[in-house]
């Protein structure tokens, strides 16, 4: 199911996703005090290539706490929002809901991206 749903996931929509994370990403890390937050576009860019089979290991300190916050207020919550809608809409079907399950993947890294490992 995880190479299947990886092939999906990138025909309609991971692509478009990921290449825009890693734009964004590019962009940031322009400059120097983007570089942490370049970093972090980065690691949602390649979840959102292939989620399926990928894992999310939350940990940091007070550093990633702050840097944290500063991402909520700064656009991470909207992101967040953004993410379970489109999880919400898509577990509205049965062969919708691993797809789902991928966006709220993607919105729980969206609030605490800091501190976070994208593995698998």
């Amino acid at each position: 199911m995880s190479c299947l749903g990886n092939v999906l996931w990138f025909l309609f929509g991971g692509m478009l996703m990921g290449f825009a994370w890693a734009l964004v990403g590019a962009l940031w890390c322009i400059t120097i005090v983007g570089i942490p937050i370049g970093l972090q576009c980065f690691k949602f860019a390649s979840l959102a290539f292939w989620p399926f089979g990928k894992e999310v290991v939350y940990g940091g300190g007070a550093g990633s706490l702050l840097l944290n916050i500063l991402w909520l207020i700064f656009g991470g919550l909207e992101l967040a929002a953004w993410c379970a809608v489109i999880g919400l809409l898509l577990c509205i079907t049965v062969i919708g809901i691993p797809f789902g399950r991928q966006c709220f993947k993607l919105a729980k890294l969206a609030l605490m991206p800091f501190g976070a490992q994208v593995i698998g």
